[in-house]
């Protein structure tokens, strides 16, 4: 009972003392963010209102069931987004610690045994006889946060556990993007395959055509063997566009944690595939929405209080500490018989002379602020580069593929007529082969415009920081 009540007691004393040291001010510089020299509007950006593209989430940009599908079951099985997450299991645990060191250090201790000239477990000379003898005993100590020194290492745990969970965000939006990019791009091999079937399927019914005329006596083997030429052209491009899409879905079932195997899409839904059209918004609100910026600013934080730990390492550490326990004679004495002891006291510990070490570890606090302020300086430039890249892709891209749209009705026409002169004998077959091989490069260019575009928006998006405000999962 009475060391129960002296624990008590002790426990309550260091707290007291604790509060009232701890009113001490925190050494070293207190966290502002850096000069991010935002402009006032993005380049490119030609709409006026404030929304942003980067508010909505991905099931709402994304209206393809099937790509839906494949986005959550990546943000569920993917092996990198796993892997970010326990680094914020990793960083929280290790903010744990660092807060423990707010709280007093209880541990606890005992032994018991029999011996002849000994002392404190350790040979003495003094001619004794055997003796024997227990104890059993609780230590406390408690650093004082005087100096701030242990408010700056949890500052600083906290900071980086901030910026681990922002990496994770990030990793979520890079997965989001990759898995949309990487499936508009098998759609386009789909329609590139469809192109290069119809194509030569095109010259395939042209060289039929030529045998038929050249059986009569009408054409010549010039005829068939240009024709025959076409057709294996365009057959050609065939199992290379096999070897893309397998090679694409195989990536895409990767990403979402599965082995390779074919990926489900629907026919044509390249085509049917429509572009947002939501302003970028202001330039200010994206330090708050890129998940890579925020992070950069944590890391700044975090070296703005490494600064305050090694400032703090130049002034004396305060600490209570307190003992408390019973011995006996023996072991089984403990039950009665026994003597109580304890203890409490007050340390103080500093540097006096280290060889420029203190100093050195400062340098290298301030030297590390430096650097992390200039990367994230660099990070909110490149995000402003990135923003304006997409608006402009996404702008001339837009007019691009007006004029491919064009120009593939335009060659579709020319070979319809040129096969009309042909049959009427108004022209030769090489007006007709000229034609048709104009048509089909200009169709497959304007599939690669269409795909350019979603890109684009799927670039766009993720500049923006796409889904910043949202639940990790839907």
């Amino acid at each position: 009972m009475h060391t129960k009540r002296f624990v008590k007691n002790l426990v309550s004393a260091l707290a007291g003392w604790g509060v009232l040291l701890l009113a001490g001010c925190a050494v070293g510089p207190n966290y502002k963010q850096p000069d991010a020299h935002a402009p006032e509007a993005f380049r490119g950006e030609t709409s006026t209102q404030t929304n942003s593209l980067g508010d909505l989430p991905w099931w709402q940009l994304y209206q393809d069931t099937n790509l839906q599908s494949l986005i959550r079951t990546a943000l569920t099985n993917n092996y990198d987004l796993r892997v970010a997450i326990a680094r914020v299991e990793e960083s929280r645990a290790l903010l744990a610690q660092a807060r423990s060191q707010f709280y007093p250090q209880v541990t606890y201790g005992g032994s018991s045994g029999y011996g002849r000239n000994t002392l404190g477990g350790g040979p003495y000379y003094g001619n004794t006889g055997i003796g024997r003898g227990s104890d059993f005993a609780g230590d406390v100590s408690w650093e004082i946060d005087f100096w701030g020194r242990i408010r700056r290492l949890s500052e600083e745990a906290r900071a980086q556990y901030l910026a681990t969970d922002e990496a994770r965000r990030n990793v979520q939006i890079t997965l989001i993007s990759t898995v949309a990019q990487a499936y508009f791009q098998l759609l386009a091999l789909d329609k590139e395959m469809a192109i290069a079937r119809d194509s030569t399927n095109s010259f395939g019914q042209s060289l039929k055509l030529f045998n038929d005329r050249l059986h009569g006596g009408v054409s010549t083997k010039l005829e068939t063997s240009a024709a025959e030429a076409a057709l294996a052209s365009a057959a050609a491009t065939i199992p290379d566009l096999r070897r893309q899409m397998v090679i694409q879905e195989n990536q895409i079932r990767v990403v979402l944690g599965f082995n390779p195997g074919p990926v489900a899409r629907p026919e044509g839904a390249l085509t049917n595939t429509s572009l947002p059209e939501v302003p970028a918004g202001l330039p200010s609100d994206l330090l708050e929405r890129r998940p890579d910026i925020r992070q950069s600013a944590q890391l700044v934080r975090a070296a703005n209080a490494q600064i305050g730990v090694a400032q703090a390492n130049f002034f004396p550490k305060i600490s209570l500490t307190g003992f408390f326990g019973e011995v006996s004679p023996a072991l089984t004495a403990f039950s009665g018989g026994t003597l109580g002891a304890w203890s409490a006291a007050g340390n103080i510990a500093g540097p006096l002379f280290e060889g420029g070490l203190l100093k050195g570890q400062l340098h290298q606090a301030r030297a590390a602020w430096d650097e992390a302020r200039f990367e994230y300086q660099s990070t909110v430039l490149n995000a402003f580069q990135e923003v304006s890249d997409s608006l402009i892709s996404e702008q001339e891209l837009a007019r691009e593929r007006v004029e491919q749209s064009r120009a593939v009705t335009a060659y579709q026409e020319a070979v319809q007529v040129a096969n009309q002169r042909y049959l009427g004998g108004e022209a030769n077959y090489y007006e007709l082969l000229q034609e048709q091989q104009l048509l089909f490069p200009a169709e497959n260019a304007l599939t690669q415009t269409v795909l350019n575009q979603l890109l684009a928006s799927v670039e766009l998006y993720k500049a923006l920081g796409g889904g910043w405000n949202i639940p990790d999962q839907k």
